[in-house]
């Protein structure tokens, strides 16, 4: 089994080799073991108040919406809330619905000075099948990680 420092060195050097602005970007199941063993990591899920009704929720994740239902306009509290409930000083892993909106979340919070900010690829979701559904081919849920249903 991986270490927790082989796989968020990974991490990192995937979020280089994709020129990303934050510290790195992991798959669903490292982002699960880094906060199963890394006590002092947050999880925050950006997705909206109505996705996590409506498709379910991480059990312990911090909940900020970076746009809100409908329209998905953009939360203009998105910045306090974050620094209210977030430590900026330790690890703050970002997971929405298939990884675009952590993505602005995790390099917002980079401009913001949160020390240590990684998106988690492939969301809660996942891509779309060949049906068009989601959370059967990639994601958090596909994994089999932890969720409850709303």
């Amino acid at each position: 089994m991986e270490t927790i420092e082989a796989i968020l060195e990974k991490a990192q050097q995937r979020a280089k080799e994709l020129g990303l602005p934050y510290k790195g970007a992991l798959l669903p199941i490292e982002a699960y073991r880094i906060l199963q063993e890394q006590m002092q990591a947050q999880l925050v899920d950006v997705r909206s108040y109505a996705e996590l009704d409506w498709v379910g929720r991480i059990p312990g994740a911090i909940e900020i919406e970076l746009r809100s239902y409908p329209g998905m306009q953009p939360n203009p509290h998105f910045f306090d809330q974050l620094t209210s409930q977030v430590d900026k000083s330790l690890p703050v892993l970002f997971i929405c619905r298939s990884g675009a909106r952590s993505n602005q979340a995790a390099a917002m919070a980079t401009d913001m000075d949160f020390a240590e900010c990684y998106n988690i690829l492939e969301g809660f979701e996942g891509d779309k099948d060949e049906h068009g559904h989601r959370g059967k081919e990639s994601g958090w849920k596909a994994a089999g990680l932890p969720w409850v249903q709303s």
